[in-house]
């Protein structure tokens, strides 16, 4: 229950001369004449997770601003003073994107670094995520630090901490980072007044590198040279993908590019957007408007920090369709491999990997293939966790999520929409040169591999009341599962929590060999997999549908897609969702 005397003493706190005027100001205001403001800036603590800080911004200890960012910042050096591979010379990456306050932010997290004595390796302008990635094992940092709140509204921002190999600080690393967080309990523990010298800005030298990797990662230059006048539609939705991904696809040889004007100017407020989010169609009108006037085949967009890619491509009648996560991450896998096959640099020791929750059409693909596939929890820390152990013992190929990011190589640890722009154009060039489309291209995958729907479902459930009604809805599917549902048997259960897989026919119980999770899968006779996971960032539980079928035949697709959403679409009936 909401205390309003202890959120008032709480707020009070912060009318102190240890905050700037503006701040002491807003508070203030709160105070005086909007409660409910005061009760939300103040009724908890903005929370540092397992990725970071993520929220809306503004005063308050539950709001993101210099405050809660400088506090974060504090733990943070105070856990690589004890943890860096040299605590006596620490150096530090900082990136930001295009959001209000991201170029603040990421200075005044720079000052605290310096004042702790550390190095800051600090990017001049805004530039995408996977590009922090591999500044910080290029310039051989202890951690990275990138000020963004991804494909978040407008009214958000955020701090992502990566360690030093590139990837999401994972355990131990998570949770040392955020004990020492918490234990900093005023803003006068921030350090301040460092040695500004120690700021080494950096710029095209970092980026040329970078390029370079991406462009080592085409299979095909020549077929690219071929169709370099192939029409292609980019947006990077007012975000940092404005002049990399174009030079990136120049790189790779394509000439008929176009970039939505509105959407290249870099602002924070996103003026042409409902929400910067690829994963969301409306995000691509714009652009499919523009690919419509040029004539062009495929439609390309990248959220705010470009680690997310969403994609259109044109259908033979002409309209386009919008592919969704696990089409894209099918497409890219299916290159990946079958160039690499064809070229016979396939040794037997390549991987790839997908989220426990991505379509297991990518599993098909490698499977079939004889690449190994590797299953992680949702987020890609455990991507890089997964490359940091088996370097230089498998090659990484490829992998991807669900949920809108993929990386094609293992130069970077996150998600990188750059190198992914790059292949998804080369592959749409091997298309036109065999007479097809990227549509095309991905019916045969299809009719080769298995078809494979996916759907999502979101229960939110806000406040105090909705976090109790998700846990319940957690336990009561652990404690009580369906014996079946929609009249198909439930014949197995991975509990990634307890991390036992129970085969309900032979009654036989395995381990999971992956951290402790709240997720559930339950897989039903009829070779339907559902994942029951809450969100780790939002008041919601995703519920997460596939069902697949043999296709033979391309022609069969609209009709067996049609079946496939009936199946899906009945079962969530059945759970009432």
């Amino acid at each position: 229950m909401i205390n309003i005397d202890e959120i008032r003493k709480k707020a009070a706190a912060w009318l102190g001369n240890e905050f700037d005027e503006a701040t002491r100001n807003e508070v203030k205001n709160m105070m005086e004449n909007d409660e409910k403001a005061l009760i939300d800036a103040f009724y908890q603590d903005l929370e540092f997770g397992t990725g970071g800080l993520r929220g809306v911004m503004g005063a308050g200890t539950n709001r993101m601003n210099r405050y809660t960012l400088g506090m974060a910042t504090q733990g943070l050096s105070n856990y690589l003073r004890k943890h860096a591979v040299n605590p006596s010379s620490v150096k530090v990456a900082i990136a930001y994107d295009s959001r209000n306050n991201s170029t603040y932010f990421a200075k005044v997290a720079a000052d605290i670094f310096v004042a702790n004595g550390f190095i800051v390796y600090l990017f001049g302008s805004l530039r995408p995520t996977p590009v922090l990635s591999y500044a910080i094992r290029l310039h051989g940092c202890d951690a990275g630090v990138v000020i963004t709140a991804s494909h978040n509204p407008k009214e958000y921002n955020g701090y992502k901490v990566s360690w030093n190999d590139g990837g999401q600080v994972v355990s131990p690393h998570d949770r040392g980072i955020i004990d020492e967080v918490r234990k900093i309990k005023s803003v006068n523990e921030i350090a301040s007044g460092g040695d500004e010298s120690k700021i080494i800005y950096i710029g095209e030298e970092t980026d040329i590198r970078y390029l370079e990797e991406v462009r080592k990662l085409s299979l095909n230059h020549e077929i690219n040279r071929k169709h370099a006048d192939m029409g292609i539609v980019y947006t990077p939705l007012h975000g940092t993908g404005y002049r990399m991904i174009p030079e990136a696809l120049a790189m790779y040889g394509f000439t008929n590019v176009h970039s939505v004007k509105e959407q290249s100017i870099t602002d924070g407020n996103f003026p042409t957007l409902h929400s910067p989010n690829p994963e969301e169609p409306s995000a691509l009108s714009m652009a499919l408007d523009l690919a419509r006037e040029k004539g062009a085949d495929l439609v390309m967009a990248t959220d705010p920090d470009a680690d997310r890619l969403g994609i259109a491509v044109r259908k033979p009648s002409g309209d386009f369709v919008l592919l969704n996560g696990n089409q894209t991450g099918a497409l890219l896998t299916w290159y990946i491999i079958s160039e690499r096959k064809k070229k016979k640099e396939l040794t037997g020791n390549e991987y790839i990997i997908k989220t426990i929750v991505t379509s297991d059409l990518l599993y098909r693909i490698a499977e079939k293939n004889g690449v190994e596939c590797f299953n992680v929890l949702t987020g890609f820390k455990y991507f890089a966790e997964l490359m940091r152990d088996l370097e230089g013992r498998k090659k990484y190929i490829g992998g991807g999520e669900e949920s809108f990011g993929y990386l094609p190589g293992d130069y970077v640890r996150d998600k990188d929409a750059v190198s992914s722009c790059a292949l998804i154009a080369e592959i749409a060039a091997l298309a036109r040169e065999n007479g097809k489309s990227l549509w095309d291209l991905l019916l045969d995958i299809y009719a080769e591999y298995g078809l494979y729907r996916e759907k999502l479902v979101n229960v939110v459930r806000k406040g105090a009341d909705g976090a109790a009604e998700i846990r319940k809805m957690m336990e009561d599917f652990r404690n009580n599962p369906p014996a079946a549902i929609d009249s198909s048997r439930v014949v197995k259960i991975d509990d990634y929590l307890l991390l036992t897989s129970s085969d309900l026919l032979t009654g036989k119980k395995k381990p999971l060999a992956l951290e402790k999770s709240n997720v559930l899968q339950f897989f039903l006779e009829d070779g339907t997999k559902i994942s029951v996971r809450p969100s780790g960032t939002e008041p919601k539980i995703k519920f997460y549908f596939s069902a697949n079928t043999a296709m033979n035949d391309p022609a069969l697709f609209e009709t067996l897609w049609k079946k496939l959403e009936e199946r899906i679409d009945s079962i969530i009936s059945v759970l009432k969702l």
